[in-house]
């Protein structure tokens, strides 16, 4: 396991800082690289405030293109970018529907009543949980903050899917679920193709836990977001079939015809009924999405939406047989943090039922460049804006951002 003083960079664009009120009040330098191999500028952000005295890390990255025109879609790279209003909007005062408050007072409620009910099952889940370092020793925000993980064998075994060009694992999936303790939850995608410097070297975020361990992984989401990360989670693409297989299937809608042979997708335009293959290639699909990994994106987190809204419905939670089927073949896929316990992962699935509402924010980290190039051994890459994501989560952490879709996707 590596140290959690190894030595890790976060490629972004927002400028040198010794504190978190300094760093807002400078603007990031910009720069355009004019060809493919370019080397990007190095720029410093310290972090020594949320790091042990005897840590030695730094973080030089490289500058943000200046052009924020690729920051989404189409969309100029303002979607979703809103400022907050507070409770109320004009003169109304924006009150929580009271039938969906009771639902979810309900749900809570179950959850914890089958937790009593339960007795000695609450301690035979704490038991089968495996766990792993993946923490670091970041001073807390005030939030609760999850990273969620899918990992992607890449060895052609059952379940991970057909694209073995690539041996060794991936963490192709990298969520980020905030719950603050007043406002709005978060859940936030971490491209794959992220660039950011680890031990010297420019990398992919997703390959990070497969050279240096997942506490380094850890430790670039908070470089990135600029806050602790206070739990991991991490599910094996091959255990997200089984679970939707116990459950009886998702319902999953993408609107395109696909028959993707990498990632075993075959696809009808619309909505189906989608078992566990499927719902598996369907978060792995990306060659045949014109959108490419912000495409997969946005289907990973609406698989993920699905099987936890499917998790706590009736039939599922209140049925036994089905309930057991379902805890097992999530316990088996499942590696959580050193620190993790049941209530843990409870919290977890409502807050990110709450960020996947409609008064919850997803969408993807901001970037500035989604095909850039530092080198021909790393490829294409995603060059991240530092600035406007610090921003992003220092309102997400405090509560203050508004309901809705924010950053590239």
């Amino acid at each position: 396991m590596p140290s959690r003083h190894r030595r890790t960079e976060t490629a972004a664009s927002a400028p040198a800082a010794s504190a978190r009120h300094s760093r807002r009040q400078q603007e990031p330098p910009s720069f355009s690289p004019s060809s493919r191999g370019a080397q990007p500028a190095q720029v410093g952000r310290s972090r020594a405030a949320r790091r042990t005295s005897g840590s030695s890390r730094t973080t030089p990255m490289p500058a943000a293109q200046a052009a924020p025109s690729g920051n989404g879609w189409g969309n100029g790279g303002n979607r979703g970018h809103r400022v907050n209003r507070g409770l109320r909007s004009g003169n109304a005062l924006v009150r929580r529907h009271p039938v969906r408050r009771f639902i979810g007072i309900l749900l809570l409620v179950i959850l914890m009543a089958l937790v009593v009910l339960a007795g000695g099952g609450w301690f035979w889940i704490n038991a089968r949980l495996n766990r792993e370092q993946m923490l670091t020793d970041a001073p807390g925000s005030g939030a609760t903050t999850w990273l969620l993980l899918g990992s992607d064998q890449r060895d052609g075994s059952p379940g991970a899917g057909q694209d073995t060009s690539i041996t060794g694992f991936r963490t192709d999936t990298i969520l980020v679920l905030i719950k603050p303790r007043h406002g709005a939850a978060s859940l936030i995608s971490v491209p794959r193709d992220s660039l950011v410097k680890e031990d010297g070297r420019y990398m992919k975020i997703n390959a990070v836990a497969y050279t240096s361990g997942y506490r380094s992984l850890t430790s670039q989401i908070e470089d990135i977001t600029g806050h602790k990360v206070d739990h991991v989670a991490l599910i094996r693409f091959g255990g997200l079939s089984k679970v939707v297989d116990a459950m009886g299937g998702v319902n999953l809608c993408y609107d395109a015809d696909v028959n993707d042979p990498r990632s075993g997708m075959v696809w009808s335009k619309g909505c189906h009924q989608a078992d566990g293959g499927m719902a598996l290639a369907f978060t792995r699909m990306r060659y045949s999405d014109p959108k490419g990994d912000f495409g997969r994106a946005e289907r990973q987190r609406q698989a993920i939406s699905a099987i936890t809204s499917k998790a706590l419905q009736p039939s599922v939670l209140l049925n036994p047989v089905t309930a057991g089927k379902v805890l097992s073949a999530g316990l088996d896929s499942l590696v959580v943090d050193e620190r993790a316990n049941a209530i843990d992962l409870v919290r977890m699935v409502l807050a990110f039922r709450s960020a996947s509402g409609p008064k919850g924010v997803t969408g993807s980290l901001y970037w500035t460049n989604p095909n850039y190039f530092p080198n021909r051994r790393v490829g294409s890459t995603v060059l991240l804006d530092q600035a406007r994501n610090t921003e992003l989560f220092d309102q997400l952490v405090q509560g203050s951002h508004e309901p809705g879709t924010v950053g590239g996707v």
